[in-house]
């Protein structure tokens, strides 16, 4: 019996989250399909204007970081992938690209304070994440699904999306990074 309902427990996270790793066997068409059905903005698309208040009570406004490179990661304590995913921000994102025309935000998509708060602490996290509670962040960028990525250029465009966690798709977002820097 608990192992029907850890199975079932687990089904239903994975649904939440919109894990498309659940689909596993679904072609690269049907992915880009979902990406293009979950999401308010398209590659190419100018990035939505956002301000977002950060855990330390610092507000992250997009148009100061006009000339950057952004990265934008909707997340939650809650969702697998997300976590999974967050392992790999520190050492591989924020210090990898430290000195350079380049932010990472982090925002918590859905969360209260205390919860992030938590979920950092417990996992020994120093990043500062956005805290977005009401979704209304999130809401200019997508309609549904996390882990989400958006990659921004210096103009201030999409360059990129990611959706879902998978680590061979988290490296060519690194990737997209890497050459936006180098333009």
């Amino acid at each position: 019996m608990k192992k029907t309902l850890l199975i079932i427990a687990s089904a239903i996270l994975m649904m939440a989250c919109g894990n498309r790793n659940a689909n596993a066997g679904a072609t690269a068409a049907a992915e880009e399909a979902q990406i293009d059905s979950t999401s308010v903005v398209q590659v190419g698309d100018k990035a939505p204007a956002f301000v977002v208040e950060k855990l330390d009570g610092t507000t992250f406004n997009l148009a100061d970081h006009a000339g950057d490179v952004v990265w934008v990661n909707f997340w939650a304590t809650w969702c697998p992938p997300c976590r999974e995913e967050l392992k790999r921000v520190e050492a591989e994102i924020i210090e990898y690209f430290a000195g350079k025309d380049f932010v990472f935000i982090p925002i918590s998509r859905g969360e209260e304070t205390e919860t992030v708060k938590n979920f950092l602490a417990e996992n020994g996290y120093s990043f500062i994440p956005g805290l977005d509670p009401e979704k209304k962040v999130y809401d200019l960028f997508a309609t549904n699904y996390i882990p989400r990525n958006y990659i921004i250029d210096k103009e201030g465009n999409i360059a990129a999306i990611g959706l879902g966690y998978e680590p061979a798709e988290f490296d060519e977002l690194v990737k997209k990074v890497e050459e936006l820097l180098n333009e």
